[in-house]
Parts: structure tokens; sequence; C-alpha cells
């Protein structure tokens, strides 16, 4: 089906990615660690390492899988898949896998582990099953609760040294993992995080003007532009956020720069690096619906976002599955988009 048919998240769609998630959350291999060693003990299998998160090729693609599973049962809790989820969290949400989790993260030599955006995708998850109303939640949330708390340390000892903000479109993006975690902040109240999150946006961005918006690189699956002004949108109040808006992005009523209104061309959807440009096309298009909510109804530059928000779901969306370098992610991604 076209996706101008599908602007928002439907149940088939959410059976659909379900499904997906489900054949790759306990699918071991292939996998791809990211493994420090301190000696010949820490040669192990991802399953033995991470007894909860093993799949989905690596570990922040499990972690955001969960998620994906627990926004759908949520949103949708009559899902043909809906007893497969609950089995599956069941059988991998229990005490002894999570202290095996926390015990690895609690190595010296992996303070850094999944640094930041493991980090934020394990907080999006904490706080989906904090928001989630099947009678299954609250069991999964408390078993989660040793890492969470574990992240949420992590980025309260870690923003107040990190002087500058990553502005990367992979992994290492630092807009998407404030975003992330200032939602879980203010959702299960951790009003210390969340001044700390937004005192450091406000000191990384609140003076960025002009974003001449160099991108796309090669292998990004996020904006730094979009993705910047979306954690603004969040930060700032509307009173501050209109005219900031207005000096990052200046021409956007004009659909400048125009990079932001073209989706990536994905060339080789077998390379997990290049297969990252259908990720920024969802992730584009989270990021424009979200800046569009934003704006006042009657502002031309929401008009230019919610369109471009769906060209890049058009070229993006019947892609989602077909190779595992995107099958094992995209659908995440896919999901936030729809729902914005």
């Amino acid at each position: 089906m076209h996706a101008t048919l599908m602007s928002t998240l439907t149940a088939s769609q959410a059976s659909r990615f379900a499904s997906l998630a489900l054949a790759h959350l306990t699918r071991e291999y292939p996998n791809k660690l990211t493994h420090a060693l301190a000696g010949p003990q820490d040669v192990q299998t991802p399953r033995a390492l991470h007894p909860v998160f093993y799949g989905s090729y690596d570990w922040h693609s499990c972690v955001h899988g969960y998620w994906l599973i627990a926004h759908l049962l949520d949103r949708f809790p009559d899902l043909p898949e809906a007893s497969r989820i609950v089995a599956v969290i069941d059988e991998h949400f229990t005490d002894a896998n999570m202290a095996a989790e926390r015990a690895y993260l609690d190595l010296p030599h992996n303070r850094g582990f999944e640094r930041p955006y493991g980090w934020a995708w394990l907080l999006a998850l904490a706080a989906q099953l904090h928001a989630t109303t099947t009678p299954e939640a609250a069991r999964w949330s408390r078993a989660l609760a040793p890492l969470t708390e574990t992240f949420v340390e992590r980025f309260e000892e870690f923003l107040p040294i990190s002087t500058y903000p990553l502005r990367v479109g992979t992994h290492f993006n630092t807009a998407f993992a404030l975003t992330l975690a200032l939602d879980f902040a203010r959702q299960t109240q951790r009003d210390s995080l969340a001044t700390l999150i937004e005192r450091t946006a406000r000191r990384w961005h609140e003076n960025d003007a002009d974003c001449q918006a160099w991108e796309p690189s090669g292998d990004e699956f996020l904006s730094p532009s979009l993705m910047e002004a979306v954690l603004m949108s969040r930060v700032l109040r509307a009173d501050e956020f209109a005219p900031w808006f207005a000096r990052f992005l200046p021409a956007l009523a004009n659909r400048e720069p125009t990079t932001l209104f073209i989706p990536a061309t994905v060339s080789d959807r077998s390379d997990g690096k290049i297969a990252h440009l259908d990720g920024l096309n969802l992730s584009r298009a989270w990021c424009q619906r979200t800046l569009a909510r934003a704006l006042p109804a009657n502002d031309p530059r929401a008009d230019a976002l919610r369109e471009a928000a769906q060209t890049h779901l058009d070229a993006a969306l019947e892609h989602v599955a077909g190779d595992y370098m995107g099958e094992h992610w995209l659908a995440t991604f896919a999901t936030l988009a729809l729902d914005a």
C-alpha cells in the first residue's frame, strides 16, 4: 500500500512490525558486539554476555526492539501477536537475566558501553513500560529497574563533564539521546535528571543559528539539524522556541536547506551502513512531523514540514523489511514516524 494511505500507524502495520521484531529479538546471529575485553574470560557468546539483549544484531537494536513490541502492545492490545509478545518479554525480563546485564555494565571497562544511544533507548523502554497499561507491564518495569537506575546515574555523571555535543547523524548523536532521556525523565518524574538535560541542551544549543545542514553523510540515520530542533522544541518554552527555531533554520519556509526536503538515496540495502539511510528518511519524517506540531497551525513552515515528512515516508516505508541489515531495526523508526 502506498505510504500516502498510511500516514498514521494502523493495526495491520503494527501486526507486521511486531512480527518482524519477534523474529529478530531472539535471533542471536549474525551479531555485532560492542565489547571490550579485560582478559580471556571476557570471550563469550552474545547470549552469555547479554541474556536479555542478545538478539537483533546488536545490543541497542535489541533494546529498542523490546521498546517496539511493548509500544505496539500498548497501542493495540488485541494484536494477533499479543500473546507472543507477552511470552517473549516474560521469558527474558527476569531478575536473574537483568542481574547479569547489570553485572556486565558494572565492569570498570564498560563504563562507556552504548553511550549515549543505548542508554537513551533503555530509558525509552523504561518509560514505555511505566506507561503501558497491560497487566504484565509493572512486573517488566520492576525487572528492568536495575538497568534503568544504572543509565540514569550514567547520564547524571556524563552530562556535566560533556563539554560539547556530538552533532553526527549516527549512534553518538547527543540530541537524539537527550530527547529520549528527557521524555523518560518527565514521564517518570525524575526532576533532577530532567533539569540536568534541559540545562545541558541550553548550554550546547541555545545560541546555535543559521544551520547549514551539511547532511546527509553516507551512513547517517539521524538528521543532526532536525534532531537538535526537536530536542529544543521539548526544552524551550513555546515563546522561546519560536525565535530560536527562526534563527536556527531561517529559510525553512522556502524549503531551505534543500537537502532537508529530499529523501536520501539508498544504493545497497545489504550494506549495513548504507542501509542506515532508510532510517534517516524515517527519522526525518518523525522530526518533521514533530516540528510541524510545535509550530502555529497556519505557519507555512508547518505545511512544508508535513509535506516533507510524507515524501520521506513514501521513500522508506516499503523498505522496512527485506534485508536483515535494515530489518532488525527499521520498524522502530517507522513507528516513531507514523505515531508522530
